[in-house]
């Protein structure tokens, strides 16, 4: 299992204001597995990823990621985890500007103290190919479009050999089309690549592609059968 979420709850604010942005939710994740998290505007979707990705502490409740236990570790331990088991795909992509697509992957390597070599610039490489943007490899993000951004920051995020995946709505910048291609390619690399994948968004549309499709509402969970 790459991800397990057991009774989780965020709450926010006290006393008569508080809101309870995930209220006791449990659910867990294979390997080569996509999970889509429907869900309206304020329904928890981005909550959820939140701590999923230890970038939020839970008010309650236990999180795993593989064999790790992220609850309760201190924060230099929690970026650690982030950094060699978790891959994130932005909104907006957020590569960043003075870079170019095959830069935007090898500052990973730099990020964990190493001076990337040979073999990170073909995996880099690869991992453009794969996403279809082996031509755009010495672009910068201004010369790119929204799609082939987006490409880049799914390669990106396969760069360093993630347990889990975490996808934070991928088409809401594109238009049908695009969005669908990206999905596709989503769940592809998510199988290839044998990693869970947790994507949250409001598309209808990821139905058909996705291996399983969860509703929030409220903050509450409902799989669909």
């Amino acid at each position: 299992m790459s991800l397990k979420v057991e009774n989780v709850s965020l709450i926010f604010g006290d006393g008569n204001e508080q809101v309870r942005a995930l209220d006791h939710v449990s659910m867990d994740l294979q390997h080569g597995q996509l999970m889509a998290v429907l869900g309206p505007s304020g329904a928890g979707k981005s909550s959820l990823l939140a701590v999923c990705g230890g970038l939020q502490t839970p008010s309650s409740g236990r999180i795993w990621i593989g064999e790790t236990e992220i609850t309760g570790v201190s924060r230099s331990a929690l970026t650690r985890i982030r950094q060699q088991q978790v891959g994130f795909v932005f909104q907006q992509s957020n590569l960043l500007s003075s870079l170019t697509s095959i830069d935007q992957l090898l500052l990973l390597v730099h990020m964990r103290g190493k001076r990337p070599g040979k073999a990170d610039r073909e995996r880099a490489m690869s991992l453009l190919d794969e996403v279809g943007m082996s031509h755009r490899l010495d672009r910068r993000p201004s010369e790119l479009s929204g799609g082939e951004r987006q490409r880049v920051g799914i390669a990106r995020a396969f760069m360093m050999n993630p347990s889990l995946l975490l996808v934070d709505e991928p088409t809401s910048m594109l238009d049908q089309q695009r969005g669908r291609q990206i999905v596709e390619l989503l769940v592809r690399e998510c199988h290839d690549h044998n990693v869970a994948t947790l994507m949250v968004t409001h598309d209808q549309g990821i139905l058909e592609t996705a291996d399983r499709v969860v509703d929030i509402s409220d903050g509450q969970l409902g799989e669909r059968t």
